[in-house]
Parts: structure tokens; C-alpha cells; sequence
């Protein structure tokens, strides 16, 4: 649901690209080693064979090589695992709050910056602080009774005498009161988490109506 006022300040408010991975050919696999020792024996002198101990010098070698390579292999395929096991267990989260760690918007002068605010519990009325760095305020918008939930706004960037503010950072709250008469605040930057979306290896948290990376999220409580 979205909260409409009006006055000075109003509130409302590819296909993933597909790459190949050339053969690293500077290196000799377990086959590649295999083809070598055959050939070699195919076209050893008769009258002067291999002796034993190369030629188990070289097995030797052919076993170790084939347990790297099987090593290696696992340890890829446990990569995977735990890499696919963190990212379901994400899943976790849906139904928690996660913070960005920021309640600041930016502002371009004579343009609307929109923004939105999680309020956790039903809102009987309150307001949306716009404070400037040094915690002036700004501007305002009134709350009107709405349930809980996230809610979009727009500022105008007009600050509260009516006058156009200028270009820079600034910071959102908000103090409301619910239907027991319970003073309350919420702030810009913390929202719950609607869903997981697993896209190109990434992870993404549906915060109020956008996707974000989970590496932007600072905190889940």
C-alpha cells in the first residue's frame, strides 16, 4: 500500500554471455603422461630395453599424477558443494530484517528523490524526517494510519520554507506511533527480506521492492 499526501513535500511515493575455457596445454594430465610412457616403450631399442627401475620410476610418477589430479578434482567438486550449500542456506533469512548500514538518499536540486521506509509495526501516525548532515531538518512528510509494512515516498526537494534544497546527502528517519499509542522509529536502509534470487553464480535479497546483493547487506537480525 502506498501513502499519498500532498503539499510541499509529497509523500507516494540479458542473456548471461557464455564463455569457453581454452586447454591449459602447458600442463600434462594423467592421459597425456599415460600416451608418453606407452610411446616410449613402443619405440625403446630392443637390444637395450628399459630397465625396471625407470620403468617404476615412471609408474610411480603415473600414480601420482592420477592422485593429484583426483585431489584436485575433489577439492573442485567440494568447492561447488559448499558453494551452492551457502547460498540456500540463505534461504534462511526470508522473514528477517536485513540493514544496508545506510539511511541516506542523494539528492540532484530541482529533481524528486524517492526512497523507501520499513515501518515493522501498523502505523496509527507519524512522520519522515529529512536531515542534512549536521542532523538539520529538512523536510517532512506526515505518515497517515496505515498498516505495517514498507512504504515508498517521494521528496520534491523542497526543504520546509519551501525552498529548494541543495544537491548533496541526506539522511531519512522516521518517528511514528501505533494504534496503543507506542512511540516508535524506523529509518531508511532496513527492510525485511521477501525472497532469495540465485542469478549467475550471484545472490540476490528482495529488499521492499528491489533485488540487492547479499554482500550489500551488513546485518541480519
Amino acid at each position: 500500500m502506498a501513502i499519498t499526501a500532498t503539499g510541499q513535500n509529497a509523500a507516494l511515493y540479458a542473456e548471461p554471455a557464455v564463455s569457453t575455457v581454452a586447454k591449459d596445454k602447458t600442463q600434462l594430465s594423467k592421459d597425456d603422461f599415460m600416451k608418453l610412457f606407452l610411446t616410449e616403450l613402443q619405440y625403446q631399442d630392443p637390444t637395450e630395453p628399459m630397465d625396471t627401475e625407470k620403468i617404476l620410476a615412471q609408474t610411480s610418477q603415473l600414480a601420482t599424477l592420477e592422485s593429484a589430479d583426483n585431489t584436485n578434482q575433489a577439492l573442485s567438486d567440494l568447492s561447488a558443494a559448499l558453494g551452492a550449500s551457502q547460498q540456500f542456506s540463505t534461504i534462511a533469512a526470508i522473514g528477517k530484517t536485513a540493514d544496508l548500514g545506510s539511511d541516506a538518499i542523494a539528492l540532484d536540486k530541482g529533481t524528486v528523490s524517492s526512497f523507501e521506509v520499513y515501518f515493522p509495526k501498523e502505523i496509527s501516525q507519524g512522520t519522515v524526517t529529512i536531515s542534512d548532515a549536521d542532523g538539520n531538518t529538512v523536510g517532512t512528510i506526515d505518515v497517515a494510519e496505515n498498516p505495517a509494512g514498507v512504504y515508498k515516498f517521494d521528496w520534491d526537494g523542497r526543504d520546509v520554507n519551501g525552498n529548494q534544497a541543495d544537491s548533496g546527502i541526506y539522511h531519512v528517519n522516521a518517528n511514528y506511533s501505533d494504534p496503543d499509542g507506542n512511540v516508535l522509529q524506523t529509518r531508511l536502509g532496513a527492510y525485511p527480506i521477501e525472497s532469495v534470487r540465485f542469478e549467475n553464480g550471484n545472490t540476490l535479497v528482495k529488499l521492499g521492492s528491489s533485488y540487492v546483493p547479499l554482500e550489500n547487506v551488513v546485518e541480519v537480525y
